[in-house]
């Protein structure tokens, strides 16, 4: 099948990370009726990002080991094959929006920290404060419980009691707060592809990282070829989890390269995955926390793909949760990951 007629047939279609499936139900209408994708794709994400339940984007967001809540966000646009990112920034609510402002009004693919707040500021969005009640609530638990040598206390509670506190990452997945504190830290990230009406591919991708990160940490999100990418020949890809894994593997490029030489999104999403395990087998010689007694990586990387046909897949490396998906098929709804 010729790529030209791949695009024709390929419907209107939105892929990402199980988070999305909210703003997918709320803007999918909008793509199907001719709608720029890369509008829809941020209007997607803009939603997780204004919500304070969930604390891997945005307002809501947990934060670093100091108590800052970081954001990083990117956009691409498959037509002009052009793209913009911010890393680090605070106190802006949107930080996918400012993402688009680098790509429109500006020559440059990425600017961080104070200065992506100024340029933020400067094109009118407001200053928000993102460390909600709870959020700090839970960050000054983890900071409370981090040493048994130091002088601070965490609340006491009743022999045996949890707080039965259960927070939801991006792959739908319920933690209990208790083992966020140390088993299960949220990696954050929302992530949304979108393919036309027309054929045209667009992708953006929006955290607050990981959670207690080291101050300054950028994750894959922002970096184009790791967390997010489109090409117009070829469709888009993106993922969450592990974003050390992804920058690493260099994941998104390679699902998008791989989708290019024919292999079908799924096919290729599991060929990069496959690269992953080999790659983490490789830096346990020095890391070794980064591979399970089992022989299996110790993290998650989420990953999602659609190409110009309108085919999509979701595969991580547990195959556990979900992802969010919309198609002329079937509309907007969740499908289980599958796993590598």
């Amino acid at each position: 099948m010729s790529t030209a007629r791949a695009r024709r047939r390929g419907g209107p279609t939105l892929i990402g990370s199980a988070n999305a499936l909210r703003g997918m139900e709320r803007f999918y209408g909008d793509l199907s009726e001719g709608a720029e994708p890369l509008d829809v794709a941020l209007e997607v994400v803009k939603i997780v990002e204004a919500d304070p339940r969930d604390h891997s984007v945005g307002l809501g967001g947990l934060p670093d080991e100091r108590g800052h809540v970081t954001l990083d966000a990117a956009v691409m646009h498959g037509p002009t094959h052009n793209s913009g990112a911010v890393g680090c920034i605070e106190n802006i609510l949107h930080p996918s929006e400012v993402a688009r402002l680098v790509m429109e009004r500006t020559d440059h693919c990425l600017i961080v920290g104070p200065g992506a707040y100024r340029f933020a500021r400067d094109h009118g969005h407001p200053h928000a404060e993102l460390l909600t009640d709870e959020a700090r609530e839970i960050w000054l638990r983890w900071r409370e419980s981090m040493s048994e040598r130091d002088d601070r206390l965490p609340p006491r509670a009743k022999e045996g009691e949890k707080s039965g506190k259960v927070i939801r990452g991006h792959s739908g997945d319920e933690v209990a707060v208790e083992d966020l504190l140390w088993d299960e830290r949220i990696t954050g990230t929302i992530h949304c592809s979108a393919l036309g009406k027309t054929g045209d591919v667009a992708c953006t991708t929006t955290t607050s990282g990981l959670a207690w990160k080291i101050p300054g940490r950028v994750g894959d999100s922002p970096i184009v070829g790791a967390g997010l990418y489109c090409d117009q020949e070829v469709g888009s890809a993106g993922g969450t989890g592990r974003g050390e894994s992804a920058i690493l593997a260099n994941a998104s490029f390679a699902a998008v390269e791989l989708m290019r030489h024919g292999r079908a999104p799924a096919d290729a999403l599991r060929e990069v995955l496959e690269r992953v395990k080999r790659q983490a087998k490789r830096a346990s010689a020095w890391q070794p926390e980064l591979i399970r007694e089992d022989g299996q990586p110790s993290f998650d990387l989420q990953l999602y793909a659609v190409d110009l046909g309108g085919r999509t897949a979701g595969m991580s490396l547990r195959g556990r949760g979900n992802y969010a998906v919309a198609d002329p098929e079937n509309g907007p709804r969740h499908e289980p990951l599958v796993g590598v």
